[in-house]
């Protein structure tokens, strides 16, 4: 994938946020959409060796639209400024719909490349099994978050929407307390893809998300472990 076409054309439609010059552009979109693809087919083709669930996941269906949801929004710009995709084993591209731990990345017109992987924004009874996991195997995830390695690739876990009470649902006083009033579990990273190829893309995505895995296992695991407090 050409990274200076892509960055040049994000940072031209930042500045020209309209269907008249989408129009205009779309042959260059259209190059750059494949390149994107083929991009997220490499990685994907790399990370079902790490990880056997998402081997049949179909990289077309992990790449997001660059269309916008303008329906309920007051921003009406037609399109996103980035090119981004999830990778998620059903290939489903919203991993809050509930489907488990995602490995996310974009490109924005910054020549910022972001990647994460967790679960962002969980619908209300997948944060529920997510939090049943954290009393039950509260020592599993603090050791998957806190080894150096990871947090070497992922130096945070988001915290937004972070609550300001334990649930009622579960002990006030649990060790794992701070964490139940998490409503996001992924972690995330920024760097600068200026100057990168797209193999050097790959493979810096490839060696976090290989780090991630104690993470990603964890997660999943909490789709078959449940308890409830009262």
């Amino acid at each position: 994938m050409h990274l200076p076409d892509l960055r040049a054309f994000l940072s031209e439609l930042s500045e020209n946020n309209q269907r008249a010059w989408m129009a205009m552009n779309k042959p260059r979109y259209d190059i750059l959409r494949k390149e994107f693809l083929e991009l997220t087919s490499a990685l994907i083709d790399w990370l079902k060796h790490i990880d056997p669930a998402i081997a049949n996941t179909n990289p077309a269906k992990a790449i997001f639209r660059i269309n916008r949801d303008i329906r309920f929004s007051h921003d009406k710009s037609p399109y996103k400024t980035t090119f981004s995709a999830s990778v998620v084993p059903d290939g489903r591209k919203k991993p809050s719909e509930g489907g488990g731990p995602a490995y996310y990345f974009q490109f924005n017109a910054q020549g910022i490349l972001l990647f994460a992987v967790g679960e962002y924004m969980p619908p209300t009874h997948r944060l529920k099994q997510i939090r049943d996991q954290l009393i039950s195997d509260g020592d599993g995830f603090l050791m998957a978050i806190n080894k150096a390695e990871f947090r070497s690739h992922f130096p945070e876990m988001l915290s937004e929407g972070q609550l300001v009470k334990v649930p009622r649902t579960y002990p006030a006083d649990h060790s794992m307390g701070e964490w139940l009033k998490y409503k996001n579990f992924i972690a995330v990273n920024e760097i600068q893809y200026v100057g990168m190829t797209a193999p050097e893309v790959v493979d810096r995505l490839l060696t976090a998300f290989r780090c991630a895995q104690p993470l990603i296992q964890w997660l999943r695991s909490s789709h078959q472990r449940t308890c409830k407090f009262t």
